[in-house]
């Protein structure tokens, strides 16, 4: 008997954000609005959960729309060709049994055809039923 529990990611509580540096001297902040994926948490074994994320390139909102639109083209995003960026987890570490705790997500991001490993740092912030 397993106590893994699956969650759907709620895009309306979700938020995939950037930070960039511009021609050296400026910060562009952006986000993807169109988010969604599973996570798989085993609170028993971490090691056993697994996290699941695509994101639509075309929904980037850096809140410029000149700026939105070029990076959707083949100069940046090429959404026509690559329409998804995804993360697939490798492996969780770490405990995520109270509030605070702190774990590690590694996995495989993909974007525009090429794939690298990231690790991500996680914060539980904890869990509960939906009113």
């Amino acid at each position: 008997m397993t106590d893994t529990t699956t969650w759907t990611i709620d895009p309306a509580h979700t938020v995939v954000g950037f930070v960039v540096k511009h021609m050296t001297f400026t910060t562009v902040r952006g986000r993807f609005k169109d988010v969604k994926g599973t996570i798989e948490v085993d609170p028993r074994n971490p090691g056993r959960s697994a996290v699941t994320v695509e994101i639509a390139a075309a929904s980037i909102d850096t809140g410029a729309a000149d700026r939105d639109a070029h990076l959707r083209s083949a100069d940046f995003f090429d959404v026509e060709k690559y329409p998804t960026l995804t993360f697939r987890s490798k492996a969780v570490e770490g405990a995520f049994q109270r509030e605070g705790d702190r774990f590690t997500i590694v996995g495989d991001l993909a974007i525009r055809g090429t794939t690298w490993e990231v690790t991500l740092d996680a914060v539980y912030e904890g869990s509960g039923k939906d009113p």
